[in-house]
């Protein structure tokens, strides 16, 4: 694997810190601002507004650039959005500084699975948007914790400026590791880009997204009162069960990218089946600290097995104009995570149980399962569905062009 892939982690490391820490940060930020612990949630959604806002427009508006070129200049805005974070005086400017600093998120991801499928051989493509993918599940282990740790005990802005310091040397990582001829400019524009969303596959795959990564945080979201009320632990060892949840979701990222460039769609297929199962048991796995513990870390590698396919699946359904669709596969990761919460909020508020949200994340990828084969009864009926004795880069039953070497790309 090429050495450029490092550069996408590091930004995707650093994406992954901001995006989680403030959920940590959240009674600092009140008791600093004197505001309640509600009302500093908003700085959550002003960031997942951010990614959804950004992810398309910021994709369609630099479809002339060259992809190096707009890793770069969307690292920049992140540098920026995190610096304002740190220096925003009050309530409005700090909801403003934490929407701009979600702006480029999924820009970036979905230009970056584009440049990182473009920088390997076609076989380990999936491995190769895995390894990108392994910033932000890293940043749930060591990057979260880290930087909540530093705002607790130097403020809450030094942590963004230790974030914004993050982006810097991803910067730099991308500007000498990304070769400059391997991510020209797309000849398609942004006509084309768009012509990509008109496509039915696409939108199928999206909605796969969607619903399988809406099960995932329709639990993730109440992992706490379940961990807590259901299985009796303590509210000091939830930070340690968390950081369970993200060593299985990154060994379910690179089990998932290396599964799937033998398989793509029996990899989504299998994870998508296996989140059904674990958030089915969580009723039962809940009932003892044990198995608890092992089911968190179960979630998280079910859901993220599934977090390439579904991205090369998005990527190869719009071959022909791959960063606008992969951008917007992102900001469904993203309405994902406010659906899901939502959805999983409803079973709580109807008096369900504990674990009620678990079970409605059961029913969220049962719904992911669906959507999945709809589209691959829609791509046999249409003959494009890969036989089984075919080489399973055939993605998503769409048939590649002839690939070019990876520095004419």
């Amino acid at each position: 694997m090429p050495l450029a892939l490092l550069a996408l982690a590091v930004g995707a490391f650093g994406i992954g810190t901001t995006e989680f820490v403030m959920m940590g940060l959240l009674p600092d930020v009140a008791d600093d601002l004197g505001i309640s612990i509600p009302t500093a949630g908003h700085l959550v959604s002003a960031y997942a507004l951010g990614v959804v806002v950004g992810a398309p427009l910021l994709a369609a508006a630099t479809t002339r650039m060259s992809r190096r070129a707009v890793l770069i200049t969307l690292m920049a805005l992140f540098v920026a959005g995190n610096a304002l974070l740190a220096v925003a005086p009050g309530e409005i400017s700090l909801l403003a500084a934490r929407f701009v600093s979600g702006l480029p998120h999924g820009a970036f991801f979905g230009v970056g699975a584009v440049v990182a499928t473009g920088l390997v051989a076609p076989e380990r493509k999936a491995r190769s948007v895995s390894l990108m993918f392994l910033g932000l599940t890293v940043a749930n282990i060591v990057g979260v914790p880290a930087a909540t740790a530093v705002g607790q005990q130097l403020g809450w802005r030094a942590t963004f400026l230790g974030v914004s310091v993050i982006g810097v040397a991803a910067i730099a990582a991308l500007a000498a590791l990304i070769p400059r001829d391997s991510a020209p400019a797309p000849a398609t524009g942004l006509r084309g880009e768009l012509a990509a969303l008109r496509s039915l596959p696409v939108w199928l795959a999206l909605g796969t997204t969607v619903a399988g990564f809406g099960a995932l945080f329709a639990a993730y979201s109440y992992i706490t009162p379940m961990l807590t009320d259901a299985a009796g632990f303590a509210e000091t060892s939830v930070t340690l069960l968390l950081a369970l949840f993200g060593v299985g979701a990154t060994a379910g990222n690179l089990l998932g990218g290396r599964l799937a460039d033998h398989s793509l769609r029996g990899t989504l297929f299998g994870g998508l089946a296996s989140l059904v199962v674990v958030l089915a048991l969580f009723p039962l796995l809940m009932r003892t600290p044990v198995t608890a513990a092992v089911s968190v870390a179960l979630l998280g590698m079910a859901a993220f097995a599934t977090g390439s396919p579904l991205q090369l699946m998005v990527m190869e359904k719009a071959a022909a104009a791959p960063s606008l669709a992969s951008s917007a596969n992102q900001a469904a990761f993203n309405l994902a995570n406010a659906g899901g919460a939502w959805i999983g909020g409803l079973a709580l508020a109807a008096g369900l149980g504990t674990t009620s949200p678990a079970t409605a994340g059961a029913a969220l990828a049962a719904l992911g399962v669906a959507v999945a084969a709809t589209a691959y009864a829609i791509d046999r009926r249409n003959g494009n569905a890969t036989p089984a004795s075919a080489p399973e880069r055939l993605v998503a039953g769409h048939v590649p062009e002839p690939t070019e070497p990876a520095a004419h790309r």
